[in-house]
């Protein structure tokens, strides 16, 4: 296939809703990830990440709506499309006397990878090239994670699919998945969907992200587009907010600001300079209603946008 014939997007979903029963997991999710980036993908427990990602891999079937892989919508397309597809949602189940390479030469026969040296590449992309004879039983946890990670490798996959793949490393062991994923991401393009409650490692991380709540996909934004979000500024309201914005461009020398549909003005200027702004704005004779400093950080912006609750409840 050319280059300019591939499809923009990796997956895209449209409408896809899951029902267990009394349970609605997922309602009428309309997702899209691009070819190339890091989609972190953030909801608590239950929101509706895993049921996604498995209906994604095909360990799940939607109750209605559409899964579009690769620019593929057909079923038959679809699945031979999941061949391209590396994951870690449900991890495999590691045979606890066998070695790394045994492991990996279990999954390389399941897989139909005729290459045998691909799991020495593989296992050196993750680091765990020189675990010897060492069983996977006597592992820590950041290294069985390394091997769950290097068996979705296996087979140079264009997409994956990480289910919190972090959860319980210790911070080493977290930057060192980062460092990992990024270069994995950076030298061969390969497009990431990744869940995790550790809010602050995807900001480190994702290009994208989605923000889903009791199945309902809340937002998709990007990295530049969150940043602008949480961007530093001087919340200002005042009685009369066009000439507030006269007074900013003509007092203060500044277009750095945005006014709201609420009128309350964000401006971006002189967040170190608080008592400048509001002497200015004041000496104009507006009546201020509300002045401070706002920004967010990635998990604030979560929470705000669900409702209020903690993001790892």
């Amino acid at each position: 296939m050319d280059k300019s014939d591939e499809p923009e997007f990796v997956l895209r979903t449209i409408g896809l809703t899951k029902q267990y029963k009394e349970q609605t997991a997922l309602r009428d999710v309309d997702l899209s990830i691009r070819k190339g980036s890091i989609y972190g993908f953030i909801g608590q427990n239950g929101a509706g990440k895993s049921t996604l990602m498995k209906i994604v891999a095909g360990l799940a079937s939607p109750t209605s709506g559409t899964v579009e892989l690769f620019g593929k919508s057909g079923d038959e397309d679809v699945v031979r499309a999941r061949a391209r597809i590396g994951m870690t949602i449900e991890s495999p189940a590691l045979f606890p006397y066998l070695t790394a390479y045994e492991n990996m030469e279990v999954q390389r026969r399941q897989k139909g990878i005729r290459d045998r040296t691909a799991i020495d590449r593989t296992l050196a992309i993750v680091g765990l090239q020189d675990t010897g004879r060492k069983p996977a039983r006597e592992f820590s946890l950041g290294m069985r994670q390394r091997l769950d990670l290097a068996i979705a490798l296996l087979g140079e996959p264009e997409f994956l699919i990480l289910d919190e793949p972090t959860n319980g490393l210790d911070p080493m062991s977290v930057v060192e998945m980062r460092d990992l994923l990024r270069r994995l991401n950076g030298e061969s393009g390969m497009t990431v969907l990744i869940s995790s409650h550790i809010l602050s490692e995807l900001h480190l991380l994702a290009t994208h992200y989605g923000i889903i709540h009791r199945g309902r996909l809340l937002e998709q934004l990007t990295a530049q587009e969150l940043g602008d979000k949480c961007r530093q500024h001087l919340h200002i309201k005042v009685d009369d907010p066009a000439r507030a914005a006269e007074v900013l461009a003509r007092e203060l020398g500044t277009t750095e600001f945005e006014t709201a549909e609420d009128g309350s003005i964000r401006l971006f200027r002189y967040t170190e300079e608080p008592i400048r702004v509001s002497s200015a704005l004041a000496a104009s004779g507006l009546g201020i209603e509300q002045f401070g400093p706002m920004g967010e950080s990635l998990e604030s912006y979560f929470v705000r946008r669900i409702g209020g609750a903690a993001p790892n409840e």
